[in-house]
């Protein structure tokens, strides 16, 4: 994965393009909501906080070790959040997918599910990778059913895996779908985004 290029993705729904310092602004009120970090690792409902959070993923992008988009809705013509490719292990063909948050107005729309078919098929039909993970705080009962409702399997529980707001260390729930389940999944659970399914 080339971390130097600009990768647009786009469907009906949704388009995705690199995160920007600049983007601090029109991410300012869809970030507003505190609901949206309760549990995340960091916050990003102030703007200090967004200033940092942004900047942490520009450095993420520098530094190879995660790619930052910012998630447009094509319908309502608006930057709605922010989604990640990170833990990029080329020579493993294994990407996860992360850092997601859409704000409370873009929720239950569709949008995610629209971003999350571009990332997977960037993944799988440009990458040619072999296997995505996504993964997310046991606590967050909301965002599991999300990955089991996109088709992704549970795979497992990371005990005591990495520190998160409040000075505790959060159990990560472990998702993944692999390359032979994408035909379908495109054809199915995505096939509303999927305007190349011939």
């Amino acid at each position: 994965m080339d971390f130097t290029r600009d990768i647009l993705l786009e469907n009906d729904r949704a388009l995705l393009r690199p995160l920007l310092a600049t983007d601090i602004d029109l991410l300012q009120e869809p970030a507003a909501d505190p609901a949206l970090w309760l549990y995340t690792l960091t916050r990003a409902d102030s703007r200090p906080a967004l200033e940092a959070y942004v900047a942490a993923a520009l450095q993420g992008r520098e530094q190879a070790s995660r790619y930052p988009f910012v998630i447009i809705d094509k319908q309502m013509g608006r930057v709605a959040g922010s989604t990640s490719y990170y833990n990029v292990v080329p020579e493993e063909q294994r990407l996860s997918i992360g850092y997601t948050w859409i704000g409370s107005d873009f929720q239950r729309t569709g949008l995610n599910r629209a971003a999350k078919h571009l990332l997977l098929r960037y993944a799988f039909e440009e990458l040619s990778y072999e296997r995505v993970e996504l993964e997310t705080d046991a606590r967050n009962h909301k965002s599991q059913n999300a990955m089991r409702q996109m088709g992704a399997s549970q795979e497992g529980t990371l005990r005591s895996h990495r520190p998160t707001q409040g000075g505790i260390r959060r159990d990560t729930i472990i998702f993944s779908i692999i390359r032979p389940e994408w035909a379908a999944l495109r054809q199915t659970i995505f096939g509303a985004f999927d305007t190349n399914r011939g």
